[in-house]
């Protein structure tokens, strides 16, 4: 059985001598910071189930339920890439997975990921790495292109980053990244936009707004969002599916695609 080990993961990762210097008091607090002995009991509790039947477990564990609306907007065939917000940093990602591999196969179904997920190893089946440098940046770019290219159906967090609070106290994405946009239009997709309805507790906000008011730039609030999963026992999600935006609407828009992701996140919100 596969568990996580965030100490052997940060000193591969850093490498060298360099990554063997890093303090073990350190990596021992940061492995209580991500809840890694509550990780790696539920690892071994939804063992060896892999995929959707892993994201179906995961949600029995902590007792969270999970509400779909909206089933009836998804065709019954067709390729769809299903844009969603990105509201809780875990439970949203795993919840899309469990309804959608579910209808269509995990073999059928591939969810864009950083590559540091890949650790999760019974999710592999349907992450696809996203890796921006040197040849394993190539190698993803070229796998991301293929998954396009494929019968199978697609999942993005736009936004890459999880929701944050807003000076006008809302609690919505960053910005949402273009790229699917110019996807759907090369690869005849139409996008299906979706809406996670959730939220992190009160502290992983306020230390995003401090962070961001030291002028801090790494987003260190990420560290809290293992500690945010394990925070949601016994709490329901609803997530709603919107009707598909044809890629031809898209490219016939004549709007960028930068106002156009702008505009899908919007109607994402207003499901």
């Amino acid at each position: 059985m596969q568990t996580i080990d965030l100490t052997k993961i940060i000193r591969s990762r850093v490498g060298g001598w360099k990554g063997k210097m890093i303090p073990g008091f350190l990596l021992c607090g940061l492995e209580r910071l991500i809840h890694q002995k509550e990780l790696n009991e539920v690892l071994e509790k939804t063992y060896p189930t892999t995929g959707t039947e892993f994201a179906e477990g995961v949600y029995s564990h902590f007792n969270v339920s999970l509400i779909p609306e909206g089933m009836e907007n998804i065709p019954g065939s067709g390729r769809f890439i299903f844009a969603s917000n990105h509201p809780l940093g875990g439970l949203d990602g795993i919840g899309l997975i469990a309804i959608l591999g579910r209808k269509y196969g995990d073999e059928n179904v591939r969810f864009l990921v950083n590559d540091m997920l890949m650790n999760v190893e019974p999710l592999r089946p349907v992450f696809l790495p996203i890796n921006k440098y040197g040849s394993q940046g190539r190698d993803a770019a070229r796998a991301i292109n293929e998954a396009y290219a494929s019968s199978g159906q697609m999942i993005i967090f736009p936004a890459g980053l999880c929701s944050r609070l807003g000076d006008d106290g809302n609690i919505k994405d960053l910005n949402w990244n273009k790229s699917f946009v110019a996807k759907a239009i090369e690869y005849q997709r139409d996008i299906i936009p979706v809406h996670f309805i959730g939220e992190n507790s009160p502290r992983f906000y306020k230390t995003a707004r401090r962070r961001k008011k030291l002028g801090i730039k790494v987003n260190i609030e990420q560290a809290l969002l293992p500690a945010e999963l394990c925070g949601a026992r016994d709490k329901t999600f609803r997530v709603v599916f919107g009707t598909p935006i044809s890629w031809e609407s898209l490219a016939a828009s004549g709007k960028s695609h930068s106002a156009l992701a702008a505009e899908i996140k919007e109607r994402v919100y207003a499901l």
